[in-house]
């Protein structure tokens, strides 16, 4: 199996100042796991950065020249309590999309089965017109539009294993019947969406909601009873991996306890579906995971199952 990662030094440019989760560092040490010698036979490429036109399918234009406007020269621009622009989000923010558009590329052409996107800022709560909780444009949304507009997928699914509920990835395609986004998510938790109830104008959103406290086995039942059958019966073109590792049991941004183990699970289990709708076409993009050993180590797990050397 040919595995792709896509990164850019570019990346580390985005600093939203001394203390915040979201930092360089989370790069790094992404960088640094993926050194070592097990991953030397995967495939590797710079993330190119993205272009007007591919935000444009999810973004309007006075949204990409408003954060133009916005990027500061030096300090800091603040667009909420928790998000920030600092001289090198702009830039940061473009390869994260032309990353994610690159992986589509490539796993839609049958250059590489799978591939993993290891660039920030993330992108899961960027709704169509607000930046916002760390995002500032949804990489996964324009990685769906890519593959309608460029190579005429049909059908794309979402997966979404990131803590926090991803809003703007639901809001995007809450009435776009081409699109299944599933989530699984602590509930209540920031930014307070993804109700059960919350269903999309075509039933195409699935939530799976879980309670702080929770581990792997009710993570697993989520998965198991709602979110694997719904994307298997929607038979996907292909399926995009919303890949958040705050759901960790040691990340400080939640309080659900999951390991690395159960994040391989749900990969292996994406892949199984893959290989029977998709060609085993799977794109993984990064979104959280704060606590630095744990998502280096989580991050280890994944891209072992997306590249077929750890068995399933």
């Amino acid at each position: 199996m040919n595995t792709l990662i896509l990164t850019h030094r570019d990346c580390l440019g985005h600093d939203m100042g001394p203390g915040h989760p979201e930092r360089p560092d989370r790069t790094r040490v992404i960088e640094r796991i993926l050194e070592h010698e097990r991953f030397q036979p995967l495939l590797r490429d710079s993330a190119p950065l993205g272009s007007r036109e591919q935000v444009l399918r999810v973004h309007p234009q006075d949204y990409w020249r408003q954060l133009e406007e916005l990027s500061p020269h030096q300090g800091l621009a603040q667009i909420d309590g928790d998000t920030a622009m600092s001289p090198g989000t702009f830039e940061a923010a473009l390869r994260s999309v032309g990353g994610a558009c690159a992986a589509v590329d490539e796993v839609m052409t049958g250059k590489v089965d799978t591939a993993f996107v290891a660039t920030r800022p993330p992108g899961h709560h960027a709704e169509t017109t607000t930046a916002m909780g760390f995002c500032f444009f949804n990489n996964a949304a324009i990685a769906a539009r890519q593959a309608r507009a460029v190579h005429g997928a049909e059908r794309i699914a979402i997966m979404d294993f990131d803590v926090h509920h991803g809003n703007g990835t639901q809001e995007i395609f809450w009435n776009d019947p081409s699109v299944l986004y599933a989530s699984t998510h602590e509930m209540p938790l920031y930014p307070g969406t993804g109700a059960l109830s919350e269903t999309g104008a075509h039933d195409n959103i699935v939530n799976a909601p879980l309670r702080a406290g929770d581990d792997g086995v009710q993570f697993r039942q989520a998965m198991n009873t709602r979110v694997l059958p719904a994307i298997e019966s929607f038979a996907p073109d292909l399926i995009i991996i919303s890949a958040g590792f705050d759901a960790h049991a040691r990340d400080p941004m939640a309080n659900i306890n999951l390991v690395e183990n159960d994040f391989a699970w749900a990969t292996g289990k994406l892949m199984d579906i893959a290989q029977k709708t998709s060609q085993g076409r799977v794109v993984s993009v990064l979104e959280g995971g704060y606590d630095l050993e744990a998502l280096a180590r989580s991050v280890a797990a994944h891209v072992m199952m997306l590249s077929g050397m750890a068995g399933r």
